[in-house]
Formats: structure tokens, sequence, C-alpha cells
């Protein structure tokens, strides 16, 4: 029996909100996130430092007996918007959500597991699943040497699959060779482990499962992404056509313009019901989960690279150069277009979870 979600944030939300915003005002900006990016090493480990461990952010999903927060999907994916209002490079999708959700869906009564839980829960260490950034919940999984690594560059372990299992892999005992990525901000690398190290968690089955929940909760979650970075663009254009002036008059003023706004706010509106709706079903681990992701991640992608693209053009010659942040946010957004599966793959899903047939 389903049960009606909750799509408003509750006041603690606000708070860690508040919290989150703080920080990031206070430690970064996207002048010196473009700057970083440029430099090819877009990591700040102090924001990493103070995310993680004073606001207790990479805890959210783990409990509070191995050192967690306790919290859950909805807390995450408030995280999520507010690092999405500022693409800053950060491991928390990764990481937090989708590394900590696949140990969490295996047993945490094993040494190996809780351990490697209450490192990431404190910050002390970063766990990246060595599969394709791009790799649906229900693709078929990679083995062996995998391309397109999400935040290898900072992973202290990565979770590996092997024909017989899950195992974790420190990054020392693995190869990570640097790619070119479009999003500057979330580095891409090969990835490639020895194949008689690290530690097995679980046995093949129980590691593709897990693998898949990650997966999943990182791709529900990943909307919230997305309804950040698309906020972000439509404030920064209203502010934009605001004050600039043509024939005397704000060009925000113009009907044509007043329009193309108009809409975007109601994509973007529809797109945090979507994210929410996702975050919530995966906090309550509803039996709803998979369409509500499914859902949440054929509108809010495009809904991110629409915004993007209006807040590009009605910015004009400026929103051209690569002074201005704006194409911070386009390459973000196209890149989260096809993360963890893209726009059309789950329409696909989708259509076969409401047994609804595909044209």
């Amino acid at each position: 029996m389903s049960t009606t979600p909750d799509l408003l944030y509750s006041e603690a939300e606000d708070d860690l909100r508040a919290a989150v915003r703080s920080l990031l005002a206070d430690r970064t900006d996207t002048a010196s996130v473009l700057v970083r990016a440029e430099s090819g090493t877009p990591y700040d480990p102090e924001l990493w430092k103070a995310l993680a461990g004073e606001v207790g952010a990479a805890g959210l999903l783990v409990p509070e007996s191995l050192g967690g927060q306790g919290a859950g999907h909805r807390e995450a994916a408030v995280v999520l918007e507010e690092l999405g209002r500022t693409v800053a490079p950060a491991p928390f999708l990764t990481s937090s959500v989708i590394a900590t959700q696949t140990l969490l869906s295996l047993d945490a009564g094993r040494d190996a597991v809780a351990g490697l839980l209450s490192e990431l829960a404190a910050g002390r260490r970063v766990a990246v699943l060595a599969v394709p950034l791009s790799t649906a919940p229900d693709a078929e999984l990679p083995q062996g040497p995998v391309a397109g690594v999400a935040d290898a560059a900072i992973a202290d372990v990565f979770l590996a699959l092997r024909p017989d299992g899950l195992y974790a892999v420190d990054r020392g005992e693995a190869t990570v060779e640097p790619q070119t990525p479009l999003d500057l901000t979330r580095p891409l690398a090969q990835v490639a482990v020895d194949g008689g190290a690290g530690t097995r968690l679980a046995d093949g089955d129980a590691g593709r499962a897990a693998v898949r929940r990650g997966l999943l909760a990182g791709a529900g979650l990943l909307a919230s992404e997305q309804l950040g970075l698309a906020e972000w663009c439509l404030e920064e254009t209203v502010r934009h056509t605001r004050e600039r002036h043509q024939f005397n008059r704000p060009v925000g003023s113009f009907q044509a313009l007043k329009h193309r706004m108009a809409q975007l706010w109601l994509e973007v509106v529809s797109a945090r019901a979507a994210a929410r709706n996702a975050a919530d079903a995966l906090a309550v681990d509803s039996p709803e989960a998979p369409l509500a992701v499914a859902v949440a991640q054929a509108y809010c992608a495009k809904v991110a690279v629409h915004a993007a693209e209006e807040c590009l053009q009605l910015h004009a010659g400026i929103g051209m150069t690569w002074e201005h942040p704006v194409h911070l946010y386009l390459k973000r957004a196209k890149s989260d277009e096809i993360a963890l599966g893209s726009a059309g793959r789950h329409k696909e899903a989708l259509a076969e979870l409401v047994d609804l047939q595909a044209p």
C-alpha cells in the first residue's frame, strides 16, 4: 500500500541547508572553483574536511551506531541541492551516497563493512564505486578495468566488482589514469585493480545487488543536485536581466524574456517535486522507489540542461566568456544528463515499471 510522499522540507532539513550554504559561501565561490578547475586539481581538501567533519554531511546515511548521523536520503538530498547550486567539487555523491549506500546494503555486521562505513562517516576516507559514472541502476555492471570513474582522483578506496563478489581495494593497490572530462569540477579516470587485491565484502549475487542499490540511490539523489543547479541558473538569470538595461529598460521586462523565465520557473518547480519525491521514496525504502527515481531522472536531467542553456543565452555576450561561471553549470548539467543513466534510459525503465509499451 503506497503512502503519500512528503515533498515539504522539515525544520531540521532547513537548518541543514542553512549550515551547508553558509559553509559553501565561506569556503568556496564560483571564481575559486573556476581557478581550481583550470589547474586540473579542482578539489579543496579543507572544504571536504569541513563539510564531512564539521557539518557531518559524510555520515548522513550511516547509522549512529557506526558513527554516522543516522539521518537519511532526504537530508542527503538537501546537501546535494546546495552542492549543485555552487558546482562545488566534492565527492559527496560518489562517496557519501553511492558508495555508502552500497555498503549499507551489505551485512553491516561484518567488521570490514562496519569499519569502512565508520571511516566514511567521519570523513577520514573517501570510497568510490569502480564503475563508469554513466552506469544506470539496471545496466550491466562492468568488471575489470573501467573508464569514466568519477572522483577516482580523490578516492582512498575503491569498491570493485569481480565474478566472485564485491571487494574493497585500497588506492595503493589500484592504477588510476586521469581522463579528460567535460565537467572539470567532477574529474574522471580509468581504474584498474589487481586481481588478487582487496578485501572481499560480499559474494557475487549480494555484491551486485548492493551495487545496484547504491546506483539507484545515486540516481535518485542526483536529481536534487540537478534541481540546485537549475535553481541557481534561474536566479542568476533573473538577477542579470533585472540589472541589464537596453533602451533605458531592464531587459527582463521584455515580454519575450519574461515568458522564457516564467516557463523555466514552472519547470524548476516541477523538478523540485520530482526530486523530493525520489528522495522521500528512498528515505522510507518505498517499493515504488525505482519508479520515483526513474521519473526524477527522466525529468530533472532535462530541466537542468535547459536552465543552464537559458542562463547562458540570456546573459548574452558575457555568458560566453570563460570568466563567467555559467559554463561550469552547463558542463555539469550536460555531464549529469548522462550520469547514472540517461534520461532516455530512465524513460525506458519507467515504461517497463508501469507496464507501458515504449514507442
